[in-house]
């Protein structure tokens, strides 16, 4: 049997492209090879992602699958970006320990209004193939849903790490939340993947996308690769909506966005210059050796800056980084404190949350009862403390480098 000759320039495509993913299966020499007779063909192919429309914004973390694609794009092979406006009414289970809410038709379309907008500071959004699995999901009668189930088992299913631990644990699992893996898989025969990326905790749902694709047919079926997860600036726990203090937003401000990156764990440094940046392998080698060497304050900065920089642009970089250096390095207050009229006497707790919406109660008992919280800089450990007409002005700082004026 004569075997394929893989050519330097698909290998080092290749190469380039497996960078912190694990391919699957056949790792990297089947997917020079898939990129090699994709350009013999004269045929792009086609790379499909799924987006999870529980959440109407976008993070850091989102973008280490968005990067890859765009990688592919670059390349010129097709990008399917499939709106789970059927799956979302099941909500993905990956990864959770209890049965997720179910979300309307309406309520995923709100969701995905921003999507767009926010996925195209990574990708050319105009040169994708975007397509709503409601589409199709929609229109499948009971027979045909029938199946489609009848290709995979309950021990299949089962061996979800999710599902057995939850299963194993006595948790409830809804029977409706077995046909998410499906439904997505489904999706990979209908849009006629080549390959389909994700994060690490879509390795069943994908890998499943492979068979369901072999039992409709396709020769071919798609490669997987899958992608680290990102940790949110706590360094534990995975970058989330969820978790809004460790959460680096798209629609973060160049501040906030410098800020937060700032505030990461010094041992995710290289994690995020790898899945974050452009960066070289040889740049990441010589970042590595100065962290050995240098202030990882120093090196933090130069991330924190390139990364704000790619979403919000030059200008608004530079101001971050000066505020940056004013607010937290020198412990400066920084002059453009917004400012709020007070007519009447209010606690500390209140002012706050009546003026930043993204923080719950809860959040800000949390800053004061770790120090967070100062009045004219200094600190106070009480929330409902009362803030009254006669101290006005009042500069409230609440966390590292937020600040309001009471006046």
């Amino acid at each position: 049997m004569e075997t394929t000759v893989i050519k330097e320039e698909f290998l080092n495509q290749a190469l380039v492209l497996a960078r912190g993913a694990e391919v699957l299966p056949g790792g990297i020499n089947e997917l020079a090879l898939k990129l090699q007779k994709s350009k013999e063909e004269n045929k792009p192919l086609r790379i499909k992602l799924g987006m999870d429309p529980s959440r109407p914004d976008l993070h850091l973390g989102h973008t280490v699958v968005l990067r890859k694609i765009k990688q592919f794009q670059d390349l010129g092979h097709k990008i399917v970006l499939i709106v789970g406006g059927g799956t979302g009414m099941i909500g993905d289970p990956s990864g959770k320990s209890d049965t997720r809410p179910s979300l309307t038709k309406e309520q995923v379309e709100e969701n995905a209004k921003t999507y767009f907008e926010q996925i195209s500071k990574v990708i050319d959004v105009n040169k994708a193939e975007i397509v709503n699995n409601a589409d199709w999901l929609y229109k499948l009668n009971f027979i045909e849903m029938l199946k489609l189930a009848s290709k995979v088992t309950v021990a299949q299913i089962m061996t979800r790490d999710d599902f057995a631990k939850r299963y194993a644990e006595n948790r409830p699992i809804s029977v409706h939340e077995f046909f998410y893996p499906l439904m997505q898989a489904y999706d990979s025969v209908v849009v006629d993947a080549d390959i389909e990326l994700g994060g690490t905790d879509q390795r069943f749902n994908n890998l499943l996308g492979r068979e369901i694709q072999s039992a409709y047919g396709k020769e071919h079926p798609q490669m997987v690769m899958l992608l680290p997860l990102l940790e949110g600036t706590d360094g534990v726990v995975k970058m989330s909506k969820s978790f809004p203090e460790h959460c680096i937003s798209l629609t973060d401000s160049a501040k906030d966005m410098y800020g937060k990156l700032m505030s990461i764990s010094d041992n995710l440094i290289l994690k995020y210059f790898s899945l974050l940046t452009e960066v070289s392998n040889a740049e990441l080698k010589q970042i590595e050796e100065q962290m050995k060497t240098s202030n990882p304050r120093d090196i933090k900065m130069k991330l924190a800056y390139t990364i704000t920089e790619m979403y919000n642009g030059e200008v608004a970089a530079k101001e971050a980084e000066q505020n940056f250096i004013k607010v937290v390095q020198n412990k400066e207050i920084p002059d453009d404190i917004p400012a709020v009229k007070l007519n009447e006497d209010i606690s500390l707790i209140d002012f706050i949350s009546n003026f930043d919406k993204t923080l719950s109660r809860s959040d800000i008992k949390r800053l004061a009862s770790s120090g967070a919280l100062k009045i004219n800089s200094e600190k106070q450990s009480n929330p409902n403390f009362m803030i009254t007409k006669n101290m006005l002005p009042v500069i409230i700082q609440y966390g590292k480098r937020k600040y309001i004026k009471g006046e």
